[in-house]
């Protein structure tokens, strides 16, 4: 029996690369509204590592819409935009890795606290500013957020990894639903 609701198809093995890319930029402004909602209502300040990966966040989301927005039938350009979001992805996995084992370290190796981002981005050159950032500082240690046992940083790490294998399984999509 078919009904109105058929339309709409709930099996991710039928989508398209359009419809793949969409649920992607769905899941990053998730995570993204998430991490604001957190940051007005709970009152957790981002952290310069924080901020990075919500940038990798951006980024990522980006891509998935200009993605979702080209719907390419090619598969070369399906792969580059497969491999621009895959990238992205790895480099907040690697930005999220490294707030992970911040977080972990015991308390008499955590690193001082440091400048916030706004003053380092004005007093000091781009790349100082990450390497300074990438290197991390005490307030990036600490865990004010869990969920199932996880820090917020934790879980920014699992998301960039499944939507790097959410990326990938994009290049098979079919070119039109059946």
């Amino acid at each position: 029996m078919r009904g109105p609701w058929t339309r709409f198809n709930l099996n991710p093995k039928t989508w398209t690369f359009q419809q793949r890319f969409l649920a992607g930029l769905l899941g990053c402004a998730g995570v993204l509204l998430y991490a604001l909602y957190t940051q007005m209502f709970g009152g957790l300040a981002p952290c310069p590592l924080c901020t990075l990966q919500r940038g990798a966040f951006m980024a990522l989301g980006t891509t998935y819409f200009l993605g979702s927005l080209h719907a390419p039938r090619s598969f070369v350009v399906r792969s580059s935009y497969v491999a621009v979001s895959v990238l992205i992805a790895l480099l907040g996995a690697g930005v999220a890795t490294r707030h992970v084992w911040l977080q972990l370290l015991p308390a008499d190796q955590v690193p001082a606290c440091g400048p916030d981002l706004a003053h380092m981005l004005e007093a000091w050159p781009l790349f100082d500013v990450l390497r300074r950032v990438l290197t991390g500082s005490g307030e990036c240690a600490v865990v004010d957020w869990t969920f199932l046992g996880l820090s917020m940083p934790a879980w920014s790490l699992i998301t960039f990894l499944a939507l790097a294998v959410w990326s990938l399984l994009a290049l098979n999509a079919p070119l039109r639903r059946p």
